[in-house]
């Protein structure tokens, strides 16, 4: 058997996505329609989002940790969560983790480093790019990055929060997040992470100048992997 995969989920739009792609891309390793067995938990968008505007880590953590506690309480193996921006409050909960943790950074990162990229633009929510979580992954890995400008920072984040976790797609949102893309490959970039899990439901290589590193579905391919592995071994 594959292992149980926990979801700790923030917004439905990326944690819908990473779910999405855990069982197609399941079919790989397990063959047709097989997929590790999945669940998810989220509490309401909003309890997030309060904590997150007063920049209460903590408060995110407890939240994150509540999850990962009822996914564990059902049978989850390990748990992933398809949401950048909450990553930064893991340190305050990870020694009370009730199952080991595949972090979205070490996804992205293993994936950079196996395309041969060095130099990344970081997109994402202005708590994200301001914040330790990519940097800490990506300097470990040998790998460069880029944060968009302070414009640009607020812009991205108001398309994210205003729009992409609603479900909204803008087509005035596309070209302006390319626009940033753009600049990135003047900084000389050779790709662009995108680091929110909804950013990729508008921006992919078919419509961005730069090859993209999809967090959302490396961190569900990486956990399919993991899953999978262990149905190996145990074979």
């Amino acid at each position: 058997m594959a292992q149980h995969i926990g979801i700790v989920a923030c917004s439905s739009e990326g944690a819908a996505l990473c779910y999405r792609t855990i069982c197609l891309d399941g079919a790989t390793p397990l063959g047709r329609y097989g997929h590790p067995e999945v669940s998810m938990h989220t509490p309401s968008l909003a309890q997030y989002v309060q904590c997150l505007e007063r920049r209460d880590w903590r408060g995110v953590g407890e939240l994150m940790l509540a999850s990962a506690d009822k996914l564990a309480k059902i049978g989850a193996d390990f748990l992933i969560c398809p949401d950048n921006t909450i990553h930064q409050a893991l340190p305050h909960v990870e020694a009370r983790l009730p199952r080991p943790w595949l972090h979205i950074a070490d996804a992205v990162a293993d994936a950079a480093r196996a395309r041969g990229f060095r130099r990344l633009g970081l997109t994402g929510t202005r708590w994200l790019v301001e914040s330790a979580v990519y940097p800490e992954k990506l300097r470990a890995g040998g790998l460069e990055w880029v944060l968009p400008n302070a414009e640009e920072r607020e812009e991205i984040n108001r398309i994210i929060m205003d729009e992409l976790v609603c479900g909204v797609v803008n087509p005035a949102a596309v070209t302006y997040i390319q626009g940033a893309i753009a600049r990135f490959e003047a900084q000389r970039c050779d790709a662009v992470l995108l680091g929110c899990t909804e950013l990729p439901l508008i921006i992919s290589d078919a419509n961005s100048v730069l090859p993209t590193l999809d967090s959302t579905r490396l961190l569900a391919r990486a956990a399919v992997a993991r899953a999978a592995h262990a149905a190996g071994a145990a074979a």
